[in-house]
């Protein structure tokens, strides 16, 4: 198969996956990230075979713990439906930043941010995504159930530099690994910690920003 297709298509499933394991009920949306986490979690202590693992498995486990209690911060729970629309929220916006940080930078990208990290990622793809992210959280956060356009506008400006920090964490643990991937669980796209990297640092900060600000 053509790997730009076989990219594309492996993708698709992956964004599907997430979404409608995360939207469909409060059962699927535990049990989804339980087992994104136990594989990354997996993939990490790979990486770190033969190295100390504290750091770096902390990395993996407080976000995946996290998440978990975005369902149970209302003091009613469980009598309020269980409501997943920051989560699709943030999936949306950090999709958003990678896509057309990608695109920018390998139109535009000249001036590399950490090129020994990761010698890919620029200042112009960055300032692109950013971009790209604000514009997106104004176009889809009254389908997000936001009441004004407040919150939603200051998640969007921090959420491409948490996303950034995870990615270049990830990245440095690849490097000292030697590898390119973490894995090849998905094809086209490397392992589900390549997937995951941008929603590590962003999930305990949208936490704090949410539920604890």
């Amino acid at each position: 198969m053509n790997e730009t297709l076989k990219r594309a298509l492996s993708g698709a499933v992956y964004v599907a996956v997430m979404w409608i394991g995360t939207s469909y009920s409060e059962t699927t949306f535990s049990l989804l990230f339980a087992i994104l986490g136990i594989v990354s979690i997996y993939e990490m202590w790979k990486l770190r075979k033969g190295k100390t693992k504290a750091l770096a498995f902390l990395y993996v486990l407080i976000p995946f713990i996290i998440i978990q209690l975005f369902g149970m911060t209302d003091h009613d729970y469980p009598n309020i439906p269980f409501d997943p629309s920051l989560i699709l929220f943030m999936f949306i916006l950090t999709w958003t930043f990678d896509t057309f940080a990608y695109l920018v930078g390998v139109r535009f990208g000249k001036n590399k941010i950490m090129p020994s990290i990761s010698p890919k990622k620029s200042w112009e793809g960055f300032t692109g995504g950013f971009l790209f992210t604000v514009l997106a959280s104004y176009i889809s956060f009254n389908y997000f159930g936001f009441s004004s356009y407040t919150e939603p506008l200051i998640i969007s400006i921090i959420l491409p530099f948490t996303a950034t920090i995870g990615d270049f964490i990830e990245s440095a643990y690849k490097r000292k690994a030697g590898v390119k991937d973490s894995g090849n669980f998905i094809p086209g796209h490397g392992g589900m910690l390549d997937r995951m990297d941008a929603f590590m640092i962003t999930i305990p900060a949208l936490y704090i920003l949410t539920n604890l600000l």
